[in-house]
């Protein structure tokens, strides 16, 4: 099954190439909409704590998308 959010799932959690600018919005879009569902869902403190991680990462993907710079995993 191929998804928007591959290049971040398949990334190694330190070092590897680094995402595009280009790829963070690819993921960012498919993220926010996961986001929006689980937010509609409500949900036990697991769901909202994921819903709270979800968040930060996509101000992070927005913030590379906007300044055009690639996400680094150092």
């Amino acid at each position: 099954m191929s998804t928007a959010l591959e290049p971040f799932l398949d990334h190694p959690d330190d070092g590897g190439d680094d995402l595009s600018s280009a790829e963070c919005g690819l993921i960012l879009v498919r993220l926010e909409a996961i986001n929006d569902r689980w937010v509609r869902e409500g949900g036990d403190q697991l769901l909202q704590q994921h819903i709270k991680d979800a968040r930060q990462l996509a101000g992070i993907l927005r913030l590379c998308v906007e300044k055009d710079v690639p996400l680094a995993f150092l």
